[in-house]
């Protein structure tokens, strides 16, 4: 059972093989020496470096084992807000990478993507904060953006700093999107999250017709297909490099 936990928690690599989890006598090795080193550091004698990981588990497809490596880092006094910032989203950057340079196939990405949507799914409860709700916070994506992760690592990072919030998710219409945000009590602001360059035109196109429909709350614009040079050049008023900076500045 030690050998299953270290498996299902990813810090003994193995391939799931028909109903069985098959580990190559080199890992064994590797994870034996390291275990026992001496001088190891802390995150060693760990099991490694847990978004490595959580990205074999997310790749392997396997949900129960990269929640495991979730409820570690929770028991271990993490914040739910860190897991999110510091585990899963740079998990799936990783993961996204390596199919960009052709190491995972798009099954493999797709896989992965499904299990940390079921991840978020869990973890929703966590950032349901008690306390007097601030305003309300629109996150989606423009057009043609088909990532919905981004939006649902914002809205439940909003949600624990006490605000409502409206989610979106990935490829909504213009049109739709700007009528949304008329229907909004107590807006505060509207936060837009661009996964992928290609989506840098529809961002574009929903901020101005944002701004011709006379909406007077910020715009900002996040997301790993922008940065502070592109967010200002397409008309947004704050580039996020992360998602808690919305929260600071309307607490403030």
């Amino acid at each position: 059972m030690t050998a299953y936990r270290y498996v299902r928690t990813g810090r003994l690599p193995a391939q799931l093989e028909g109903t069985q989890w098959v580990v190559q006598e080199s890992e064994l090795s590797r994870f034996d020496v390291a275990r026992h080193a001496i001088a190891a550091t802390p995150r060693e004698r760990s099991g490694g470096d847990p978004v490595v990981r959580l990205v074999r588990r997310l790749l392997e497809g396997d949900e129960n084992g990269s929640w495991a490596i979730a409820q570690e880092a929770l028991s271990g006094g993490a914040t739910p807000t860190y897991v999110y910032q510091e585990l899963f989203a740079p998990a799936m950057r990783i993961i996204g990478e390596r199919w960009s340079r052709g190491e995972v196939t798009v099954a493999d990405e797709h896989r992965a993507s499904v299990v940390m949507t079921r991840l978020v799914g869990r973890s929703g409860p966590f950032f349901r904060s008690r306390g007097t709700r601030t305003g309300t916070v629109v996150v989606g994506a423009p057009a043609g953006e088909m990532h919905a992760l981004a939006t649902s690592f914002a809205a439940d990072i909003l949600r624990a700093k006490h605000f409502d919030v409206v989610e979106l998710g990935a490829d909504v219409p213009t049109a739709a999107f700007v009528q949304c945000v008329h229907n909004v009590n107590r807006l505060l602001a509207i936060a837009i999250c661009v996964v992928t360059p290609i989506s840098r035109s529809s961002a574009a196109e929903l901020i101005e017709a944002l701004r011709i429909s006379e909406i007077s709350v910020p715009i900002y614009l996040g997301g790993a297909g922008v940065d502070a040079a592109v967010a200002e050049a397409l008309g947004a008023d704050l580039w996020l490099p992360d998602i808690s900076v919305v929260a600071s500045i309307l607490n403030d």
